[in-house]
């Protein structure tokens, strides 16, 4: 008889790269030989709360996965409802995907209902323990959340390091991010960029993903301003839709005059066109300010892209400096002098035949072998 695994957190019709990967996991279990199903959101975020145009894929739903469409994030009697149905149906492994303190009371709720029926084990892979943007309370729903689980997987070491400052004693372990592999193959450079209608005689460095502002856009900017590229023509090519007050990005764009020397494609990226923007760079930049660990990570690595990344939290353990890209700190001019580096020296060639060796270390079935030892 298989295993059974629950996975509860975001997945279709939700959009994002918390709903890719947990749909990526399932199917990881699947071939693993486990009997899978997610439980998603039918309400994720209050629209008041949420900073985006839409919390809702348009793409088709997956058709080999089992998902049901089921929690609403802001009723208690939902939780109550839901983890005792789900009490009943006695699964092996419950896996909770954990990124903010505001899923923490339907998230607890639930597991402390789940685990009354003895067997299931409640196993917490933890994005984030200490959001990057605080607010009043956030210690006490963690820690509600925290005490529901029987053991934890954190994807970075500074992750790990928090639950151990919140005196946690369940099971805990490391485990990297893995390969995100399921957007789709690479395109040839020139095919992606005429797909995207950039110039083919433009180097692009890539900023990917949701824009906030921990993520240090406004450094990059700064950075790739006051970068020396000689004779190599180079743009930035910024990809994902604002989640914060767009005006002062564009401030700062104006103020620095660089307007002619940046695409600007800030709508959400719907997972079909990733292969498009990470083939037709050159370079992918994640100049956050802070950050645990990042999926655009993984994603350079599938397409062998080198990256720039600031020292923080978990992405210097996932890119060796100098050999898939550079390890930088959060600095303008330190970023510029690594972005004039990387062009002046010609180190695309070399850091992504790099990559191709590194990669093999971000295994979904490892992820899956330590997920299922924790307990």
């Amino acid at each position: 008889m298989k295993a059974k695994v629950l996975i509860i957190g975001p997945a279709y019709p939700l959009r994002g790269g918390l709903a890719t990967y947990n749909e990526r996991l399932a199917r990881a279990f699947i071939d693993s030989g486990y009997e899978v199903k997610i439980l998603t959101f039918s309400l994720q975020y209050p629209k008041i709360l949420f900073p985006g145009k839409t919390q809702m894929s348009a793409s088709k739903a997956p058709e080999d996965l089992l998902i049901d469409v089921r929690i609403n994030s802001i009723s208690p009697f939902n939780w109550w409802k839901i983890g005792n149905e789900y009490a009943s149906h006695h699964y092996d492994y419950v896996i909770f995907r954990y990124w903010m303190p505001f899923m923490a009371p339907a998230l607890g709720t639930i597991a402390r209902r789940i685990k009354k029926n003895g067997k299931s084990k409640c196993i917490a892979i933890t994005d984030n323990v200490i959001p990057h943007e605080k607010r009043l309370g956030d210690q006490w729903l963690t820690q509600y959340f925290v005490k529901s689980m029987d053991a934890f997987l954190t994807m970075s070491r500074s992750v790990l390091k928090d639950l151990e400052n919140l005196k946690v004693t369940q099971p805990r372990v490391y485990q990297p991010h893995p390969l995100y592999d399921d957007f789709g193959p690479a395109v040839p450079k020139e095919e992606a960029k005429r797909a995207l209608g950039l110039d083919l005689n433009v180097h692009y460095i890539l900023f990917f993903g949701f824009i906030r502002d921990y993520k240090g856009l406004d450094l990059l900017l700064k950075a790739f301003s006051a970068s020396d590229f000689g004779s190599k023509k180079v743009k930035l090519l910024v990809a994902g839709e604002f989640y914060t007050d767009s005006k002062k990005y564009f401030d700062l764009i104006e103020e620095l005059n660089l307007s002619s020397q940046l695409e600007l494609h800030t709508d959400f990226i719907p997972n079909e066109k990733v292969p498009l923007y990470f083939s037709s760079c050159d370079l992918v930049a994640q100049t956050y300010k802070n950050a645990t660990q990042s999926g655009v990570t993984q994603i350079a690595y599938f397409y062998e892209k080198p990256m720039i990344v600031t020292s923080v939290g978990g992405l210097a353990e996932l890119v060796p400096h100098e050999k898939v890209g550079f390890v930088v700190q959060v600095d303008a001019q330190d970023i510029s002098h690594h972005l004039t580096k990387y062009f002046d020296q010609n180190l695309e060639k070399e850091f992504s035949i790099n990559m191709k060796a590194e990669k093999a270390r971000f295994s979904w079935d490892q992820m899956v072998d330590r997920l299922t030892a924790l307990t």
